[in-house]
Formats: C-alpha cells, sequence, structure tokens
C-alpha cells in the first residue's frame, strides 16, 4: 500500500486498497482485451484475464491515455512460457497494435491526382498517409487474423511468412492486407524515400513481371498518397 493511505483502522485502509487496486487491475485487463480482441479470442477469456495481469507486472500504462498501451506485448506473448506453442500470437498482436495506431494517426489530405499522373518516375518520391503501417510477419497472421473477425466465413490458413498493409480509409475503417513479395519490396522502398522507378525495379526483383499500377491505385482510392514531390 502506497505511503499516505491512511484510516481509523489501518486495516481497512489496506482492505479498502486492495479493492481500489483490484478494480484498477481489472478495468485494465479489459482494456488490453479491447485492444487486442483477436488474442483474446484465440486463447480464451479466462486465460487472457491472467495473461493481462502477467502483462501488467512489468508493462504498466505510462500514460493516461490507454491507446498507447500495449507497445510491448507482442514481445511479452513470444517470451511467455505457457504460450511457447503458438508463436505466431506476437505477429498476431502487432497487427492488432498497427491497427490501434492506424486508427488514431493524425489527419493527412489525399494528393492531387493530377499531380501525380504529371510526375516524372524518375525523380518523383511519393509521401504516404501517418497511417500506413507495413509488418514483415514470420506466420501467417493476416490469414489468422482474418479467419477470427465477426462474421468470417472458415477459410484454408494461408501458410508462411505474411506481410500486412494496414491503413486507416476515407470511411475511418482499418482494413488488414496481405501483401505478395512485389507488392511488398515496392511500398518498403517507397516508405523509404526511393523514387517511383527505384521502388518499382526493386519489387522486379523480388517478383518477376510485377506491375506496379493495381498497389498503387489501391492506395490513391484509399487516400493513402498524401505527396508526390520531386
Amino acid at each position: 500500500m502506497p505511503a499516505g493511505v491512511l484510516a481509523q483502522d489501518a486495516a481497512e485502509a489496506a482492505r479498502r486498497f486492495a479493492v481500489y487496486r483490484n478494480n484498477g487491475a481489472v478495468s485494465l485487463s479489459e482494456a488490453l482485451g479491447s485492444r487486442f480482441p483477436v488474442i483474446r479470442q484465440l486463447v480464451g477469456a479466462s486465460f487472457f484475464a491472467a495473461l493481462a495481469r502477467a502483462y501488467l507486472e512489468t508493462s504498466r500504462p505510462r500514460s493516461p491515455v490507454l491507446a498507447e498501451w500495449g507497445a510491448s506485448f507482442a514481445a511479452f506473448l513470444e517470451h511467455f512460457p505457457p504460450l511457447a506453442a503458438y508463436p505466431y500470437l506476437g505477429d498476431v498482436a502487432r497487427i492488432e497494435y498497427a491497427r490501434g495506431r492506424a486508427f488514431h494517426a493524425a489527419d493527412a489530405p489525399p494528393v492531387d491526382p493530377r499531380a501525380l499522373a504529371g510526375a516524372d518516375p524518375d525523380r518523383v518520391r511519393l509521401g504516404l498517409h501517418p497511417s500506413v503501417h507495413l509488418l514483415d510477419c514470420a506466420y501467417p497472421a493476416v490469414s489468422i487474423w482474418m479467419r477470427n473477425q465477426p462474421g468470417a466465413q472458415p477459410a484454408p490458413l494461408e501458410s508462411g511468412p505474411q506481410t500486412a498493409l494496414i491503413l486507416r480509409d476515407p470511411a475511418f475503417q482499418v482494413p488488414v492486407r496481405a501483401l505478395g513479395p512485389g507488392d511488398a519490396a515496392l511500398l518498403h522502398a517507397l516508405m523509404a524515400g526511393a523514387t517511383l522507378t527505384r521502388a518499382a525495379d526493386m519489387a522486379q526483383q523480388r517478383q518477376a513481371g510485377h506491375e506496379p499500377q493495381p498497389l498503387l491505385v489501391s492506395l490513391m482510392q484509399s487516400g493513402a498518397i498524401t505527396e508526390a514531390r520531386e
């Protein structure tokens, strides 16, 4: 019990503070479950409650803005001994945390399509919306995440690593999309500041015959391209 908590009966003060502390822990556990609903669904509500308590012992919120809490949850899952047989949970948690960050990302107006149409691909560099996240997952985390969405239909589980594209669209939805190797290389290069031509070349190196237009059109339609600078 913290110093300074007083009552006429010292035992009563300790009992009352224990109630307060328990309520706080329950509230934080519920907040964590709201932030990571697929993880809670995968491990079960009872196990998740105990898991959240264990996480609280090492990673308490440092800000009253709970949307900022949970950055270390994926790494915690990967090193939590009872979950050693489920190594993919860390990647699924990274997707869920990135979705929260994308939803709360700053606003930015989309680029004028005419600016992009008239740009020199050898010189133009594209700026992306603050909500855009690209995650290289060691497991088929996108497929696992999608199978555990409300109303999802049973579908075969993909195998192998997946790259997840996460962004906030104009309707304030935050979809998750698995990218092929060419699209992933293209977007990684653009986010690193490469010119459009250079990014397309890197995509070709990863996937022969890759066409950048479908991904670029999709990003434009989502309002995810916010700048075209030379």
